[in-house]
């Protein structure tokens, strides 16, 4: 069984759309890199994070790929077959690793259809990862790098809640820049005192000097998620 304490989308489902889905769910550790999406290919799972943490990038081809939303312990994959669709031109993949458990795509449609309060649970996940990724968007086109940073930073420590096991090559891929930006970037957060590098981690020092940092962009995703899930 799921551990509804764990995952924030389980914990916050009605008691019998949790009995629904649990049959269906089965644990699966989740490393580092793990494919849980492929783009443009039919979605086989969804998954319910319970630890580590998921990106979500466009990809636009070489050298064009840019993270468009992070998802964790918070919520679920699978949107696309949430909202009715069979796959997405998104790619899914673990970059901090971690665990969880999963279901079938067909078993999760399944599910849906028999219960309205879990469709409505599912489909409000859905609407604030949109809120989300139309944050990042903003952010990505108005920005500067050390304000996408910072971002990115409180938003993974939300999901992770421990140190950060990324590298600065990692980074720039994930925020569509070049890794001296991100390096320089880093580097100011540190001198500022909101962070502390070690040689494969970031530790979040100063949560309120980020949020400032990010000038607006950490905020309203989180305000959205809460406003329907708590």
């Amino acid at each position: 069984m799921a551990d509804p304490h764990r995952n924030r989308i389980l914990a916050r489902m009605k008691p019998a759309d949790l009995r629904l889905l649990e049959p269906d769910l089965e644990p699966v550790d989740l490393p580092l890199r793990r494919e849980l999406e492929a783009s443009g290919k039919r979605i086989e799972h969804a998954y319910f994070l319970e630890h580590g943490l998921a990106s979500v990038v466009f990809d636009g081809g070489t050298d064009k790929s840019i993270e468009v939303g992070l998802i964790g312990r918070e919520g679920v994959t699978a949107l696309a077959v949430i909202m009715g669709a069979d796959r997405s031109p998104n790619r899914t993949f673990m970059q901090i690793a971690g665990g969880g458990h999963r279901i079938a795509a067909g078993k999760l449609r399944a599910a849906m259809l028999e219960s309205a309060s879990l469709r409505q649970c599912l489909t409000l996940f859905s609407h604030v990862f949109l809120v989300q990724v139309s944050g990042t968007a903003l952010v990505n086109g108005r920005g500067k790098i050390e304000e996408r940073l910072a971002r990115w930073l409180l938003m993974a420590q939300d999901r992770v809640e421990n140190d950060l096991p990324l590298t600065h090559e990692f980074l720039s891929i994930m925020l569509g820049v070049r890794r001296p930006g991100v390096s320089i970037a880093l580097q100011l957060l540190e001198k500022r005192g909101l962070i502390k590098r070690s040689r494969r981690a970031i530790s979040v020092i100063d949560r309120k000097g980020l949020i400032d940092m990010s000038k607006g962009g950490y905020g309203p995703s989180e305000a959205e998620f809460a406003r329907h899930f708590g």
